[in-house]
């Protein structure tokens, strides 16, 4: 069985972070384990929330409570996503050298969260820093959206091959698997978006409708399930596929419902099964 250490924010109400990550892989048949950054009332969209800020060293008790467990050398992989502060990043990096030291093959899969294109950065002017320098060059899969991977790589991906070539100055920093999400390329059709993945020499992509809603947690979701496939399959043409489908899937049932939080169980079957309904391109 797949075995995930998940190290990301917990909310009660709503899905982000843990809150939105744990469901989806559990329903995939993935064991994890997940270990909370903060545990607030809700996301910090609403502008107004409760609840504390883990310490570090919190986390870093509960985690190693868990290698006290001798627990670490089933972990297939470390997955992060927004990180709050400095800190936190060193007990991750602490985390993932621990289980390393237990099972040489798992892995680091790291949600590089900084901003978008149309909000640019929303994280403490310190956390792109501390990403670039020392998370992603240690981490084996990231998964930024097009405006992260141009931050990271000090580039302005446009176009599939300025994407394609940011993509491989991101893999010369250290990660060998790269899940690029929001995809806006200028010659794409009207109303579409686009996710790219990438492992060495080997790029996927696929093209959906781009629909009318803001769903916070969908990126952490995304990670999760691409996370997931790819230890399960290291298919990249079928993990993209299967990731892309149910997201889509996700999103559209959110947008139905009328709601502004991320309909994670009503959507549970598009994880478990999903589609396939879009057709995934290999560009290189």
């Amino acid at each position: 069985m797949t075995t995930i250490l998940s190290i990301q924010s917990h909310v009660a109400y709503g899905h982000v972070g843990n809150s939105a990550s744990v469901f989806p892989m559990q329903r995939l048949g993935v064991e994890v384990w997940p270990v909370h950054t903060v545990n607030f009332s809700n996301h910090t969209g609403y502008g107004a929330w409760r609840g504390p800020l883990m310490d570090p060293a919190d986390v870093a008790d509960v985690i190693t409570g868990i290698g006290e467990r001798e627990a670490f050398a089933e972990v297939d992989a470390v997955l992060s996503g927004y990180q709050g502060g400095e800190g936190i990043g060193a007990t991750i990096l602490e985390a993932v050298a621990a289980v390393k030291a237990a099972n040489p093959e798992a892995i680091y899969a790291c949600d590089p969260v900084m901003g978008n294109a149309k909000s640019g950065c929303f994280v403490h002017e310190s956390i792109p820093v501390l990403l670039r320098e020392q998370v992603v060059p240690q981490a084996d899969l990231i998964t930024p959206n097009q405006f992260e991977l141009g931050f990271l790589t000090g580039t302005e991906p446009e176009t599939l091959e300025e994407t394609l070539a940011s993509v491989d100055a991101a893999r010369a920093m250290g990660p060998s698997t790269i899940l690029v999400t929001s995809v806006l390329r200028p010659d794409r059709p009207e109303g579409t978006i686009e996710m790219l993945a990438c492992h060495e020499d080997e790029a996927w992509i696929v093209r959906t409708p781009h629909l009318p809603l803001k769903a916070n947690g969908s990126g952490d979701v995304t990670a999760a399930l691409f996370t997931s496939h790819w230890l399960r399959s290291r298919d990249l043409q079928q993990a993209l596929g299967a990731t892309v489908s149910a997201v889509f899937d996700l999103l559209q049932l959110t947008l139905d419902s009328g709601r502004r939080e991320l309909q994670l169980v009503q959507a549970q079957e598009a994880y478990a099964h999903p589609r396939m309904q879009f057709e995934v391109t290999r560009v290189r």
